[in-house]
């Protein structure tokens, strides 16, 4: 397998943020940042300062975390919100500019050589600063490809490090998304980023499908929050380019623990059938599965639950079957016989198929009912 050459840029703390109803106080910003740099994530998108005196306190304060990961906040192309962003003291600054004809129409009013000169002495001036920039087209996926590449080229002359590629409304797919990519990079000078929302439900998978072609920085939030249907998800990004990309160097083990802490301090809950956090990525039913996967986890997990800071969780109702019943009795320490097991997978049966939730509880209470029953 060749490994992918990648960096991750965490932007929960900015544009997971920006979901609706969503605002992070400086300390759940501080505590998500120690987590996503326990992870192992390489940019934290800590803010975009020049919103008030709060925001550029806050990014001031990730700052002062003096944490491994790289501190990086957003910018318009204006020299105010720059300056604020320089003493910010942050190490990377990420200006943008949309740049389809029609958001150039409806927010600039303005040709988009104007738009595009005046960004670009916005690009010089912060790396005549001391820092890093990221040079990025929002609404990019509907923007002119030449556009884009002349843009990214001028933006390189003028002191860019990165330049970033936005599906802002999300309408791309990843066979789009994939000869973009191969489009861009052609003559492209510095490292590409990827920055996927979830409007159709593909941003992680565009985000992954950029990663194999070649892009270099992509962003993600944790759970998937963002504007409207969210961003590509961390989780799911870091635990794709494990498996299909050979990059190792992250600890997914605190991923379970990340995830918790952004739900609670974001108030969204996690799905249960999240993919790699939800209460039931690791949950299994059928019968058929548990009994494999008691003698080979592999057979039903492509992902080990321990990679990721989970569990395995073996789930009571209808497509229960006998193994797994003396399975998770035996785990428990009960020895019972093969009638009473028997019997009580009959309960276990006829409640799942009334829609009644096997509590361990009412286990307890049928594995005490079990002796009486069968002696019976």
């Amino acid at each position: 397998m060749k490994k992918w050459n990648v960096e991750i840029c965490d932007v929960t703390l900015r544009d997971g943020e920006q979901t609706p109803g969503v605002s992070f106080s400086a300390e759940e910003k501080c505590r998500i940042a120690g987590l996503l740099d326990s992870v192992g994530v390489d940019v934290i998108e800590a803010g975009f300062p020049v919103v008030s005196k709060n925001e550029a306190a806050c990014v001031q304060k990730i700052v002062d975390l003096d944490l491994d990961a790289r501190i990086c906040c957003l910018s318009r192309a204006l020299k105010d919100d720059i300056d604020c962003a320089i003493r910010c003291d942050i190490d990377m600054v990420s200006i943008f500019i949309a740049t389809s004809d029609l958001h150039m129409k409806i927010k600039y009013k303005k040709p988009r050589e104007e738009v595009l000169a005046g960004a670009l002495e916005m690009i010089e001036y912060a790396h005549d600063h001391g820092l890093q920039v990221r040079f990025a087209a929002e609404d990019a996926s509907r923007t002119d490809l030449a556009f884009l590449r002349e843009m990214y080229a001028q933006g390189a002359e003028y002191g860019a490090n990165y330049v970033s590629y936005a599906d802002t409304v999300g309408c791309l797919t990843p066979l789009e998304m994939s000869r973009i990519v191969d489009d861009l990079l052609t003559d492209l000078s510095i490292p590409l980023c990827i920055h996927c929302h979830d409007d159709m439900g593909c941003a992680t998978a565009n985000t992954i499908t950029a990663a194999e072609r070649g892009a270099y920085q992509l962003h993600t939030t944790v759970n998937g929050i963002g504007e409207r249907a969210g961003n590509a998800s961390l989780e799911e990004v870091l635990t794709a380019i494990r498996f299909k990309g050979g990059v190792d160097r992250y600890d997914l083990s605190h991923l379970l623990t990340l995830s918790h802490a952004v739900s609670e301090a974001s108030g969204i809950p996690i799905s249960k059938t999240k993919a790699i956090v939800g209460e039931h990525a690791f949950a299994h039913e059928s019968g058929i599965h548990i009994a494999a996967l008691i003698e080979d986890s592999s057979t039903y997990e492509y992902i080990h639950p321990a990679l990721v800071g989970g569990q395995r969780h073996y789930i009571l109702g209808k497509h229960t079957g006998k193994k797994a019943i003396a399975h998770i009795l035996r785990s428990m320490g009960h020895d019972i016989s093969e009638a009473q097991i028997c019997w009580i997978l009959d309960q276990v049966k006829s409640r799942g198929e009334n829609k009644c939730s096997i509590t361990h509880d009412l286990l307890l209470s049928l594995i005490h009912q079990a002796d009486s029953e069968v002696a019976q």
